[in-house]
């Protein structure tokens, strides 16, 4: 038997974020991972001159901790940020895209939003707070900004993000800075004005809200993470049970280690099977997460006849009945994506909405995929994409809803009542790569001190 201080399971990014931070302070890890590769949801391919992901596109800098990490592995692994053209956003209204206005001027005039909501929206500070500390993201959208700001601007955006239902989303779960604007200001746009007003340190503008990647793709950031980092890849059906001295016992394929902690990074729907020593009842809260599932395509053409898109990608509104949730433009915000004169499109489908869409096959799929590049992206009925990748992800995105409070209460009642055990993850605290980098230098603070 061997025996390590901390055991971490799950090489995903959280995995490898608090393990990376864990050795950098002279700690003994382990890393045990179920697949036969690190990373979790996070891989780059690189063929015929197109470098695209399976996974996450990229992530957003929205804590200090993501600049840090980068910072750390400096001449390893080196952040790429999006090219300022990528800023724009685009909304598909009838049958093109729009941009997301950027400015009073565009505003105004901007097709997306009725007139009675662009005369609504002055009248935002000054609307009534809301009292329902449930209320889903759709209904605070209408109520505070109106419909047609729900329909083509907040219900495309939380497609974007959790390819999710903006009613069955609980805003201080899902979006708890939006919430808390309303919470403590008033209103989104006194909130706002506030925030920018408040003093930052200059840990703080390490946040600096810019969407990034790493150069040659994300794989880069999660084998820079892991290099120096002990890993055991194909550790099948993991047990972790506690011991009455205080340590853990973690077996799997005949082997068997002992810990003073373990950190789970692994899907809530794993954790009866890995936890078996908890009672269904104690566990369920946790383990009955919904995750939404996602098909991504990705799509390469060689030569786009100078058919470009400066923007961060499109998203799609549920009301224009589409089959893509939105179609992102990686090219246009990295370098070194497509080859020199072609684009690279990442296509999402699926979600929460169209859950049986997991089970087309990848004919249909690529029909779907094949029909949008024609009749979104505007190509010539006789130009042919050059790559199609499909990739299937039956557990993508989780979903914060109601039932969240419950679940992050049963995740600090257990860890309460196991010393030494953390249930980390996207489980909890977000799920964007900024919150899972964030989580990882936060849970490794902790087992520190």
């Amino acid at each position: 038997m061997q025996e390590r201080d901390i055991i971490i399971i799950g090489a995903g990014l959280t995995g490898l974020s608090t393990a990376f931070n864990l050795k950098r302070q002279g700690r003994e890890v382990l890393v045990l991972e179920k697949a036969d590769r690190i990373g979790g949801q996070i891989r780059t391919y690189h063929e015929d001159g197109f470098t695209y992901e399976s996974g996450p596109n990229t992530g957003v800098v929205s804590f200090p901790e993501v600049t840090e990490l980068f910072q750390n592995l400096k001449g390893s692994c080196e952040m790429e940020t999006a090219r300022e053209s990528s800023k724009r956003r685009l909304i598909w209204k009838g049958n093109s895209f729009h941009a997301l206005p950027s400015g009073p001027l565009s505003a105004v005039t901007t097709p997306l939003f009725t007139l009675t909501d662009k005369f609504r929206i002055l009248g935002e500070p000054w609307r009534k707070k809301g009292d329902d500390p449930n209320e889903p993201v759709g209904a605070l959208a209408q109520r505070r900004l109106g419909k047609s700001f729900y329909e083509y601007a907040v219900d495309p955006f939380v497609s974007g993000v959790y390819a999710g239902d903006p009613m069955k989303l609980t805003t201080r779960y899902a979006l708890p800075k939006l919430y808390n604007l309303e919470a403590n200001y008033g209103s989104f746009i006194r909130g706002a004005m506030a925030k920018a007003k408040e003093p930052k340190t200059d840990r703080d503008r390490l946040a600096t809200k810019k969407v990034f990647s790493a150069v040659g793709g994300l794989q880069k950031m999660v084998d820079a993470l892991a290099a120096d980092i002990e890993i055991i890849l194909n550790a099948k059906n993991i047990r972790v049970t506690p011991e009455s001295d205080g340590y853990w016992m973690v077996t799997f394929g005949g082997q068997e280690f002992r810990a003073r902690h373990v950190v789970t990074t692994v899907g809530a729907y794993e954790l009866p099977n890995l936890l078996p020593f908890i009672p269904e009842e104690e566990i369920r809260p946790i383990s009955q997460l919904f995750y939404a599932p996602i098909i991504q395509v990705c799509v390469g053409i060689r030569d786009t006849g100078n058919l470009v898109y400066p923007a961060f990608g499109g998203l799609v509104p549920s009301k224009e009945k589409k089959q893509v949730l939105g179609i992102l433009f990686p090219s246009e915000c990295f370098t070194g994506r497509a080859p020199e004169g072609g684009a690279l499109y990442s296509y999402f489908m699926g979600g929460a909405r169209h859950q049986d869409y997991l089970q087309k096959s990848d004919e249909e799929i690529r029909e779907m995929v094949i029909d949008a590049f024609h009749s979104m992206l505007k190509y010539p009925n006789n130009i042919e994409p050059d790559m199609i990748k499909i990739f299937r992800h039956e557990h993508a995105i989780p979903q914060y809803g109601v039932d969240s409070g419950e679940r992050f209460a049963a995740v600090e009642r257990l860890q309460k009542k196991y010393p030494g055990l953390i249930l980390a993850g996207n489980l909890r605290d977000g799920i964007g790569m900024g919150n899972r980098i964030h989580q990882g230098a936060t849970i490794a603070a902790e087992l520190i001190s």
